[in-house]
């Protein structure tokens, strides 16, 4: 019985690609603003920076679900790349291998620093980060209760891989059941999507979501009671899987781009008002304020999608090499970032000055990790990158997350 094969895809997605590259590029951006805004994170700079909130709200809604339909259609495409009876299985094994291989290697080496400063700034640990990681980290349990009372070992951002996988193992389940859902479900998904419906159908189900779920299961990234993220990760996820060979529907997002970018406008206004407090509190308020989030969440990812169908189709060796290291980055960088921050404490400089230290020393971390990781064979699967280099492709040919 011979082994499923590979074969290799006509397909190009170019300025997915480049979606891709700019999502996870902006959460170095992202992570950074979360050490100067009021949310919590692991840890927080001395300075505050209250103006900061609403920009970093124009990307909080839609950033991570749009990363979720990008994988959803590089996921479409990589399971054309395999022929044979048993395919979904061949396929499985690929992305648990890329996926699961970084999250353990991450859990393990890259995110323990995070919970250990968090502990030193937060209750001030006075032993070093051996016994820390050694008496606690490795505990397998909830530590330093009440407060902030971690389960380690933990994922912290590494949580997207995690989600990720379940909703392709989840995938291939269903469509080991019934394999021709992809294409039918597909096809008539994009029929009831078609015209003006592409901008109002989904929009109307993430605000459902939003409306339903999000009051009743906060977001917590732990996996498990997690339904808010699930439905509003999941169907992006499917969105992206469903329809990623409807050309029609493309073609519809980018000419309804400017329609998508208005619309998301007024949604975030909208949203902006309601979130700063200027209108009395009432239960029809906040049926505006989820309505008009979750709607966001949609037009502005059509919108994105638009506009990089549109202009982002440029090919080149920049483009290439961001396709892989862009994901090193991501597991590499939110360590950097604390690190690097907690480094600063005290240093007397200014939040801007601060900020431009933080964001230079992440890109230059994620740089040379990339680099190192890249050349040293053993290292590559343990960054998500292939055993063996290859030239890259498109989103349809190497795709890691």
């Amino acid at each position: 019985m011979s082994a499923p094969q590979q074969i290799s895809t006509p397909e190009r997605r170019i300025d997915l690609d480049w979606v891709r590259i700019l999502a996870f590029g902006l959460l170095i951006f992202y992570h950074v603003g979360m050490l100067y805004v009021s949310w919590g994170f692991h840890i927080k700079s001395e300075h505050r920076l209250t103006w900061l909130e609403p920009v970093m709200l124009v990307l909080n809604p839609w950033r991570l679900s749009l990363l979720f339909l990008v994988s959803g259609v590089a996921s479409r495409f990589m399971l054309g790349k395999f022929l044979g009876k048993y395919r979904l299985a061949a396929f499985a094994r690929a992305r648990s291998a890329r996926l699961l291989i970084p999250l353990i290697f991450g859990m393990l080496v890259i995110v323990p620093p995070q919970s250990y400063l968090q502990i030193v700034e937060s209750l001030g640990y006075p032993a070093g980060f051996a016994d820390f990681y050694l008496q606690h980290y490795l505990a397998f349990s909830s530590q330093f209760c009440p407060n902030p009372c971690i389960v380690q070992p933990t994922w912290n951002h590494l949580w997207f891989i995690v989600y990720l996988w379940v909703y392709t193992i989840a995938l291939v389940g269903v469509l080991s059941l019934w394999p021709a859902a992809a294409d039918w479900i597909g096809e008539r998904l994009a029929a009831a999507l078609a015209g003006p419906w592409l901008l109002v159908l989904p929009c109307l189900l993430f605000a459902a979501w939003r409306l339903f779920l999000s009051p009743i299961f906060p977001s917590t990234h732990a996996l498990f009671g997690d339904w808010y993220n699930h439905a509003d990760y999941a169907t992006a996820f499917l969105i992206g899987f469903l329809l990623a060979r409807e050309d029609g529907i493309w073609r519809d997002i980018e000419r309804q781009r400017w329609m998508a970018l208005m619309i998301a406008a007024a949604c975030f206004a909208v949203f902006i008002l309601i979130y700063a407090g200027l209108f009395p509190r009432s239960p029809m308020l906040r049926w505006f304020a989820g309505s008009a989030y979750g709607c966001y969440q949609w037009v502005a990812m059509a919108a994105v999608l638009g506009f990089a169908r549109r202009h982002l189709t440029a090919d080149g060796p920049v483009r290439r090499y961001l396709t892989d290291a862009i994901f090193p980055y991501y597991i590499v960088h939110q360590t950097a970032i604390i690190m690097i921050a907690h480094a600063l404490r005290g240093s007397g400089l200014s939040a801007g000055s601060e900020a431009a230290v933080v964001i230079s020393a992440t890109a230059l971390t994620c740089v040379v990790s990339y680099e190192i990781a890249r050349r040293v064979a053993w290292l590559r699967p343990l960054f998500g990158l292939r055993t063996v280099p290859r030239s890259v492709a498109g989103i349809a040919q190497q795709q890691p997350a």
